[in-house]
């Protein structure tokens, strides 16, 4: 299945995200605003779908369409009988329900009725030749599992060899969270209509979205005029954060930063942490760890500058640095414990991670200049609570998150969450199954202490950073594949991708 952050239509997906609810309240508004029905937004909705569907399967001469009892099943019957009059034989199942349809999806259907089509219930044979499916079951609005008759339709869809396209959201995925409770369609292709879901772009969407593609409707004036409570992130907003360096600048401009970790067994940890910050363009980086790790970590990266981690060391480097990185391989021993204790006091911007996160859990207390970057697991200890818990709403999870902790919090996983106190969050759409190995968050802090030694405030530097990371990752997965991709390898591509003024990471 295509991995829609890497596919050609990611430049043209827009950054502006949506909740279920605040898009239906505004639907309705931007109709009012261009005079326009809601009916006649299903109808642009069905002809943007067809054309898609036609488009990227234009041998497909028997299409399955299946219809829910709602307004995405309207859009259904719309390019049910678009595809009818373009000569496509159409079989089209609709669910029954004991309310009545929507009214857009009532005229829809009697369209299709007065175009001589016909419905199925739900539970007829499938046509043998069936080459495409179109998923128009349960949309934005599901906010639990499927119920059987529509879970049945979707395992049968999924166990089918023709590939299917989803209209506005794969039937079971939930669009305000991208969770799966229940059975859930498998897309090749899934088509949005006037704006993005969260949904499409955190939690399982990955695993299900297939090829994401966009269509406004013709609102796009009335988008563009409407705040962005939430915002995608992607490879072409890396130019914005970072700008190319003025020629006189100097080491000093480009921020000092002290990383501190890696304990007996670790050293691996904190020596791909500073060198990602160095790729990441910091001008010193100078690592505080065991000595048995100084020679090791030297002899890897002559760059750095390595310190046995000791009272009066970290002292120095407190007095010393612009940024703080404190956590991969800290451990939670005496060792570590007392180094966090004395960083606690740093008056400048930090991140912690890793050991940081589980010490950080077992006191929390809050910090305004202070990233925090935990995986759903460390977010689970953090907030008391299990994964499953995290995971059924990872941007709830990353405000939760922010309130408790302050400062920035980012929830990594596919579809990172950046989340801050001031209200501010975003959707990192990059990144592959390839970073799914030892080391990347270690990468990943490196990177975002770097940008902020380079003057982003630490929402910005976050968010760069998460990018830069993923895109950095998507280079080498283009190139080599995502099965046996190490955190080190991301030092090959980093440099090119932060340093946007050299290339289109959109188009590369």
């Amino acid at each position: 299945m295509t991995d829609h952050t890497m596919n050609k239509n990611a430049a043209s997906i827009p950054h502006a995200v949506w909740s279920a609810d605040d898009l239906r309240r505004g639907e309705k508004e931007a109709a009012d605003a261009l005079g326009m029905t809601l009916y006649e937004l299903m109808l642009r909705a069905g002809d943007a779908a067809f054309t898609l569907a036609r488009g990227h399967y234009p041998a497909a001469a028997s299409w399955l369409i299946l219809c829910g009892h709602g307004n995405n099943g309207g859009d259904g019957y719309v390019v049910a009988r678009l595809a009818q009059a373009a000569g496509i034989r159409v079989t089209l199942l609709a669910l029954e329900s004991d309310k009545p349809l929507p009214e857009e999806a009532a005229q829809a259907r009697a369209a299709w009725l007065d175009a001589g089509g016909t419905i199925h219930a739900a539970d007829v044979p499938w046509p043998p030749e069936t080459d495409l499916i179109i998923d128009a079951l349960l949309g934005t609005g599901l906010k639990s599992a499927p119920r059987e008759g529509a879970a049945a339709l979707i395992a049968r869809a999924n166990g089918h060899p023709a590939p299917t396209v989803a209209l506005d959201i794969p039937s079971g995925l939930l669009a305000d969270t991208g969770a799966t409770p229940g059975a859930v369609m498998n897309a090749a292709h899934t088509i949005t209509f006037i704006a993005l879901k969260p949904g499409l772009l955190t939690g399982k969407a990955r695993d299900v979205v297939g090829e994401l593609h966009h269509h406004a409707l013709g609102l796009e004036r009335w988008l563009a005029a409407q705040p962005v409570a939430i915002r995608r992130l992607d490879a072409g907003l890396l130019a914005g954060w970072l700008p190319p360096r003025r020629p006189t600048s100097n080491k000093g401009n480009h921020g000092r930063l002290a990383v501190i970790g890696g304990d007996r067994g670790t050293a691996g940890a904190i020596r791909m942490t500073g060198e990602a910050a160095l790729r990441a363009g910091a001008g010193l980086v100078r690592v505080l760890t065991r000595a048995e790790n100084i020679a090791p970590i030297i002899t890897a990266r002559p760059e750095l500058m390595v310190h046995e981690l000791t009272a009066d060391a970290l002292d120095e480097a407190l007095a010393w640095a612009d940024v703080i990185v404190i956590g991969p391989g800290l451990g939670q021993q005496t060792w570590g414990k007392q180094a966090l204790r004395k960083v606690e006091s740093f008056r400048g911007p930090m991140l912690w991670d890793a050991d940081a996160l589980n010490l950080l859990a077992g006191d929390p207390h809050r910090h305004k200049h202070r990233i925090i970057t935990p995986h759903p697991g460390e977010a689970a200890r953090l907030l008391n609570c299990g994964v499953a818990d995290i995971e059924a709403d990872r941007i709830l999870a990353a405000r939760r998150l922010v309130k408790r902790y302050g400062g920035v919090a980012v929830l990594k996983g596919a579809g990172t969450v950046i989340a801050s106190e001031e209200g501010e969050l975003a959707i990192a759409d990059v990144g592959n199954a390839g970073m799914a190995s030892g080391g990347m968050g270690d990468v990943l802090s490196g990177i975002i202490g770097a940008l902020q030694g380079q003057h982003l405030n630490p929402y910005d530097a976050a968010c760069a950073g998460c990018v830069a990371h993923g895109a950095a990752a998507d280079l080498l997965a283009a190139r080599s594949g995502t099965r046996g991709m190490l955190a080190t390898d991301l030092f090959f591509t980093l440099q090119r991708v932060v340093n946007p003024d050299v290339t289109d990471l959109n188009h590369d």
